[in-house]
């Protein structure tokens, strides 16, 4: 296969990808029992030469929960093609990578709502009272 490209400044080479292959269930047929289609693809952020210092921090924090022992794995068992099922644990592995080393979104700045927004909110509430009020049964003795 070929290195995986995540962003321009963050390739990671085909060297450092481990792939383990099993049987796979589902769907197959009578093939289901005799081929290993299922992919396990593995890659070991935290020592990962090609991880750039910056971008491993923010991999190690936003990943915290998918890591075993600082490494990332991947399972593809969707295809029946063991093949195809490698192309989609690889660009699995790429999606989640760049979805960890994107910035973070700038900070929310906090605004205080509109007269508008604040007179629209008080005459909702006066026309729901309103409504519950004509609904109220009374008794007349």
């Amino acid at each position: 296969m070929e290195d995986l490209v995540v962003s321009r400044s963050f390739v990671v080479p085909d060297g450092e990808l481990r792939e383990r292959f099993s049987r796979s269930s589902g769907p197959g047929g009578q093939g289901v029992n005799t081929t290993d289609s299922r992919v396990e693809l593995s890659f070991d952020v935290a020592n990962s030469p090609s991880v750039p210092e910056h971008v491993r921090a923010r991999l190690l924090e936003r990943l915290e929960g998918r890591l075993v022992d600082g490494v990332l794995t991947i399972v593809a068992s969707e295809h029946r093609a063991q093949l195809m099922n490698r192309e989609a644990a690889r660009a699995r592995l790429v999606n989640t990578l760049r979805d960890a080393t994107a910035p973070p979104p700038p900070p929310r700045r906090a605004t205080k709502p509109t007269r508008g927004s604040k007179e629209r909110r008080i005459a909702a509430k006066k026309r729901r009272g309103d409504v519950k009020r004509s609904r109220r049964t009374r008794f007349d003795d």
